[in-house]
């Protein structure tokens, strides 16, 4: 594979110039919430969404991807918007998904996750940049937040992978907190 570095413009692209087109299956920058009970290490804050919620708005999630999540936990996490940091997009998590204010975070940890779709049939693989942010939930309770039908601090060690929705079980995984398969 010829080497490409993440200089991405619209084309045409002159020879040589360093740049080079989106990857044929995608690109997404992300921010992932991992925020634990503070009373039970391993426990993470996770949801399973209100359908009727405007998650298009606030989770990046279009009626098909919705219908994907159906009755699967879910961490607190979304796209960047168009040119937002990744602290500023967590803030905004924490304000439209958590109805919370402000609580300490550390990160991001960052990772890189490319991945072929199955029947894409493209040529370069969907390529996933994560932005993970953990903290402490300032209470024992978990929130009450109007986009999700429940929000529970699920055992991540308990929890299979196939209970997890959209891949975040790996996310999960790549903070050190393991699924069970």
């Amino acid at each position: 594979m010829e080497r490409r570095f993440t200089r991405f413009r619209r084309g045409p692209l002159p020879a040589n110039s360093g740049a080079f087109e989106l990857p044929d299956d995608g690109f997404c920058l992300s921010v992932f919430l991992v925020l634990e009970s503070p009373r039970a290490p391993g426990s993470v804050l996770m949801g399973k969404l209100d359908p009727a919620a405007p998650w298009w708005e606030i989770g990046a999630l279009d009626p098909k991807r919705l219908g994907n999540v159906g009755d699967r936990w879910m961490l607190p996490s979304c796209q960047l918007l168009l040119f937002e940091s990744p602290i500023v997009a967590a803030r905004r998590i924490l304000k439209e998904q958590l109805d919370s204010g402000e609580i300490p975070l550390q990160g991001p940890q960052t990772f890189s996750d490319p991945a072929t779709c199955p029947g894409s049939g493209t040529q370069d693989p969907h390529w996933d940049f994560h932005f993970v942010y953990r903290g402490l939930w300032p209470s024992e309770t978990p929130p009450r937040a109007r986009p999700w039908k429940r929000l529970e601090f699920v055992d991540v060690s308990r929890t299979a992978r196939a209970e997890i929705a959209r891949q975040q079980g790996d996310v999960l995984e790549l903070v050190g907190l393991q699924p069970r398969e």
